[in-house]
């Protein structure tokens, strides 16, 4: 549940020792199956769920605490706004423990009610003491977990051609360049809260367009060529659009479920064919399943569910979603990791018709990752695991698993070559202060491969991004999540020829010269430009205050540019253009 607000409705007023006496009685069960987790990770797992709003089955418990149509509604979407990133959309438990009625019933509503109120020493925000909630909302919340979950419905190949749209079909695009942009150094930025993405000109720091997309837009990939911008939102809606036009634009759309995170597209030329650009791929949070479309027009062709068997205790998950997606460089083949059950799939897109699935198990909860320097090995986040998992995309195989620190999300991650270890590929954390390196060079440093060769120091947890490029010495670090606004308004950077000098902080939110008009100001996402001399960064506040993004010289790491603008309305994650499109980070 998100500490935004409070899950249930108002509750009886209970002094701390009553609470601590309930507790007790009850075994204190919830509170001690996971404990230290950090504000940052609980507030990343808990955005609201692009679930919200969608018309679900319900199936009231007789057992359960009797509520009105209209509280259950109401605690619906409440649940699904702040709740279902833990609990899981099925209350089958995530990153939170399960929410099931076998369980909920058991505890009864006086447990429930203080759980939700106060919190836990293993993470759950306090609701009601922190005023996000109401005592009648934790009321109304402790009843409707001890109901039956309300199931969405599935999403298959007829409900997503109602929502498939070639707005400009190829024939009717441009046979070239229509425009002056330098296309390799655009800026796609999230502008999270409005639906949209601001394309922005690196070289000349203008806005070229305001794209319309779906809600929250996680990522934006690339095709091959570089040609075509594909972002996808967290409701599910992939945008296609073509960087050739005079004014780029969207040129096909399509919802391909209910709840998503991440799109890509075939980039495979060699022996086995030429498949650049013949098929997009997306997955999806809720139904659990992936879909590989046309490359040109976001068809939908083959649609994939990964409900299964979780790694290690083979038991069985209704409800493990698609994380993060990437295309192999060594054969045709997406590389699918499957969020609750811990397997990567190497997915072989060369036949449509007799599709061909390695299935590769490591650790839960994979989420996101990114290539080493060799493109070879995708190193891929277990973060409520503490682990990174190296995907061998040549021969298809595990390389190896390694333990980090708390929570670690790298985004993409960085690669740098360390003085000692050579190469290398860092992750920061959510649930902690630091940055590990991992080796990535079994042929010529092979005493270091894959194993932790070194730990960093940062400010603190609620770290995000992290990055570095090719031609910098320099490695980036956020931390937006993290509770205290010196550290979330900043940035912290390292020289990578002496790590051992510690890091410098840039005041990035105070560079962007905001008004002070209350916003969080929160500093996300450093983010190169082609050429590797310019760092850019996101200054996020709310949907209705200022924001900002701010370029950094990267060979001075002073303030260079800072870009403001109306439109810019919570700007998150940002990718170049050729960075993204080479897998540069």
């Amino acid at each position: 549940m998100n500490a935004s607000r409070t899950l249930f409705g108002p509750m009886p007023v209970l002094a701390p020792l009553a609470a601590v006496a309930i507790f007790a009685a009850a075994g204190g069960a919830f509170a001690q199956e996971k404990k230290d987790v950090a504000p940052g990770d609980v507030k990343y797992h808990a955005a609201p769920s692009a679930l919200a709003g969608v018309p679900m089955v319900e199936s009231r418990n007789p057992k359960a605490p009797p509520m009105t149509q209209a509280e259950f509604d109401t605690a619906r979407q409440i649940y699904f706004e702040r709740c279902a990133g833990c609990h899981g959309v099925l209350r089958k438990g995530a990153t939170g423990k399960a929410l099931t009625p076998d369980i909920t019933l058991a505890r009864g509503s006086d447990y429930l009610k203080v759980f939700i109120a106060y919190g836990s020493p293993a993470g759950m925000p306090n609701w009601q003491t922190s005023g996000e909630m109401t005592e009648q909302e934790v009321d109304m919340m402790a009843r409707y977990i001890q109901h039956d979950p309300p199931l969405p419905p599935e999403y298959g190949l007829e409900d997503m051609k109602k929502t498939w749209k070639v707005i400009v079909p190829p024939e009717q695009r441009p046979k070239k360049k229509m425009n002056r942009y330098n296309i390799e150094n655009i800026f796609s930025t999230t502008l999270r809260d409005t639906g949209e993405v601001a394309l922005v000109d690196g070289d000349t720091k203008q806005i070229i367009n305001i794209v319309k997309t779906g809600y929250a837009v996680h990522i934006s990939r690339l095709s091959a060529s570089g040609r075509y911008l594909f972002v996808i939102g967290r409701d599910g809606k992939v945008n296609m659009i073509d960087l050739w036009m005079e004014k780029p634009d969207n040129v096909a759309e399509i919802r391909v479920g209910l709840e998503a995170r991440s799109v890509d597209t075939s980039k495979y030329k060699g022996k086995l064919g030429d498949f650049t650009d013949k098929y997009a791929i997306a997955g999806s949070y809720w139904p659990p399943q992936y879909t590989i479309m046309n490359g040109d027009t976001l068809e939908p062709l083959k649609i994939v569910g990964t409900r299964g068997m979780v790694v290690g205790t083979q038991e069985y998950h209704p409800e493990p979603r698609v994380a993060s997606i990437v295309a192999s460089h060594f054969k045709p083949e997406f590389v699918v990791n499957v969020k609750e059950t811990g397997k990567t799939l190497l997915v072989d897109y060369s036949n449509l018709d007799a599709l061909k699935t390695t299935e590769i198990g490591s650790a839960p909860f994979l989420h996101d990752g990114g290539w080493d320097a060799t493109k070879r090995y995708f190193m891929v986040a277990a973060n409520n695991s503490n682990k990174i998992a190296a995907i061998d995309a040549r021969d298809g195989k595990l390389a190896a698993i390694t333990e980090v620190g708390k929570i670690p999300h790298p985004g993409r991650g960085a690669n740098f070559v360390h003085p000692t270890f050579g190469p290398v590929w860092a992750t920061g954390h959510l649930g902690d202060e630091t940055i590990s390196l991992i080796g990535t060079d079994p042929v010529k440093h092979k005493a270091y491969a894959f194993k932790q060769v070194a730990k960093l120091t940062g400010p603190g947890g609620g770290a995000l991004f992290i990055k570095s490029h090719p031609k910098s010495t320099h490695l980036y670090s956020d931390a937006p999540l993290n509770p205290d606004p010196k550290i979330s308004q900043s940035v912290v950077v390292f020289d990578i020829r002496n790590l051992d000098k510690g890091y410098t902080v840039l005041p990035i939110a105070e560079w962007a010269g905001l008004p002070d008009d209350g916003g969080a100001k929160r500093v996300v996402q450093p983010e190169f430009n082609k050429a590797g001399d310019e760092v850019w960064f996101a200054v996020w506040s709310a949907k209705d205050k200022a924001s900002a993004l701010v370029v950094v010289d990267d060979r001075t790491l002073k303030l260079k540019a800072v870009i403001k603008d109306p439109r810019l309305i919570t700007p998150t994650g940002h990718f170049n253009v050729y960075n993204t499109q080479n897998d540069v980070y």
